[in-house]
């Protein structure tokens, strides 16, 4: 037994030292919680992954493009994109992830059709995710867009605001703070779930599955063909992992693999 013991030890030994590392960046929240299951499971793989928290939108892809980090997990593709038009950075889409939907709140309306005239509405400053609340909005009839499906819309592009609301554009992370000053508050699910929301619950409504929003791991193209990043994305893939959304966030947040 002493003998087997040894051996056991050993071989734990030898996969830890010839264990690969990835330096993965996420965003606090889902993406954070659900690395978190991924590296414990890679863990068992040969796969040390280290998790590093963000607390913006910016800095992942930042750090990402100067090779602080081999990969990160947390933006849609139209988020992405707009970063690389202003950026240049080399940065591609590796693997899907989650979805992650946008979601509308209220404290004070229980219904879109109860805002009054003049209500205010607080979305994202981000391009991306401000012209996903604009796009919920539309598709909810609350405003008209000049292109209902454009990902890049702003709300100069409004051409039709019925009750004249009056749009505040703030970080991301702030939004919830901001439900009690607002009429309504375009929010991510990642920022719901972290202000205590519960996004099938609490959102007056929330994006469905065919929305273009699906969040996914990004690395360089100098990156994507290394085994840490392929033993990452298969875990990530997993069943283990696919379980623990599917038990965790009961469809506010969902499989996108």
């Amino acid at each position: 037994m002493r003998f087997l013991a040894t051996l056991a030890a050993a071989a734990l030994l030898a996969t830890a030292a010839h264990a690969e590392t990835i330096r993965v960046g996420v965003t606090a929240g889902p993406h954070a919680e659900i690395l978190d299951v991924v590296k414990k499971v890679g863990a068992e793989r040969g796969l040390d992954i280290k998790v590093v928290e963000f607390t913006d939108y910016v800095i992942p892809n930042q750090a990402l493009a100067l090779k602080d980090l081999e990969a990160n997990s947390f933006q849609p593709e139209p988020y992405l994109k707009n970063q690389i038009s202003k950026t240049g950075w080399k940065i591609v889409k590796v693997a899907t992830t989650i979805g992650s939907p946008q979601g509308v709140y209220s404290q004070k309306y229980k219904k879109l059709a109860d805002l009054p005239e003049g209500a205010r509405v607080a979305i994202a400053n981000d391009p991306s995710n401000g012209a996903r609340g604009l796009m919920i909005l539309a598709l909810h009839g609350v405003i008209k867009l000049k292109d209902p499906n454009n990902v890049s819309s702003t709300v100069a592009d409004i051409v039709d605001n019925p009750k004249k609301l009056q749009f505040h554009a703030l970080e991301a992370a702030q939004l919830p703070r901001a439900l009690p000053d607002v009429d309504l508050a375009l929010i991510n699910t990642n920022y719901a779930l972290e202000a205590k929301l519960v996004p099938t619950r609490d959102a007056l409504f929330i994006e469905g599955s065919d929305s273009p929003y699906a969040n996914f791991v990004a690395s360089r193209p100098d990156n994507v063909n290394s085994d840490a990043l392929k033993k990452l994305t298969a875990v990530l893939h997993g069943a283990d992992v696919r379980k623990f959304i599917e038990e965790k966030y009961k469809g506010a947040v969902v499989p996108a693999f």
